[in-house]
């Protein structure tokens, strides 16, 4: 399905953050990065991304091989806003993380933002690896949450009809079912591995809007940035 290529703009600026903390998720590779984004960083790329515009995505199905999906997006090569992103403090939380040998050198410019409106989902998949070449492969995928709670439980700022945003949850499985639940926190980022290491996850349905009313129209719900994590080989380390 054709997806919009925006023309070139300039996205909001990110702000640098000193000593970033990482939250694990149980035993597993899963982690979160509470405030990755500012309250108004986040809504600064609602915004961006409202201007340019999104396109529906489907697919054909289980039945035909394919994850169900239901959401809006904008697709978007941008190797400006992926190092700002990777400047912004990501570098420093990658710095003694390693895997199979290769150490973590930016993101992959190709960047999504996703939208879902009430009953939207995205049904049960993996991410895929992608070789860039000359060395560099994609082995993470870092999801920033632009809606949802706020880091005190309350509604994101901007609703005025005074409901919360329900379901829209990143649930990860492992072989006894549900391994972890992540909701949407207002800049909250979530990583985790994707290839042969990634989790079968999926992105719930969600049940009720969080409305962000202006000029008229809605705001982004339960918006995504998702980006590739690139690695490299370092001299002197064999793979894993």
């Amino acid at each position: 399905m054709a997806t919009k290529e925006p023309k070139k703009r300039r996205w909001p600026a990110i702000r640098p953050k000193k000593e970033m903390q990482i939250m694990r998720l149980k035993d597993t590779d899963l982690f979160t990065i509470p405030n990755f984004f500012t309250a108004a960083e986040s809504k600064a790329f609602v915004d961006a991304a409202e201007a340019v515009g999104f396109i529906h995505q489907g697919s054909l199905g289980p039945a035909r091989g394919e994850a169900y999906r239901d959401n809006d997006r904008i697709a978007i090569d941008d190797p400006s806003l992926a190092a700002s992103m990777w400047d912004s403090g990501l570098n420093t939380v990658f710095a003694d993380i390693k895997i199979r040998g290769k150490v973590a050198v930016g993101l992959n410019p190709n960047i999504r933002f996703y939208r879902y409106k009430v009953g939207q989902h995205f049904g049960q998949h993996i991410d895929e690896s992608i070789d860039l070449g000359q060395g560099h492969k994609t082995y993470y995928t870092l999801l920033v949450y632009l809606t949802g709670k706020s880091n005190d439980g309350s509604v994101s700022r901007g609703n005025s009809s005074g409901q919360s945003l329900v379901g829209g949850e990143t649930v990860f499985y492992g072989k006894r079912g549900v391994l972890a639940e992540v909701a949407p926190v207002v800049g909250m980022a979530l990583v985790h591995l994707h290839g042969d290491k990634c989790l079968l996850h999926e992105a719930r349905a969600v049940k009720k809007d969080v409305k962000f009313p202006t000029c008229g129209y809605q705001k982004l719900k339960n918006g995504q940035l998702t980006f590739s994590i690139l690695t490299k080989g370092s001299p002197g380390l064999g793979e894993c």
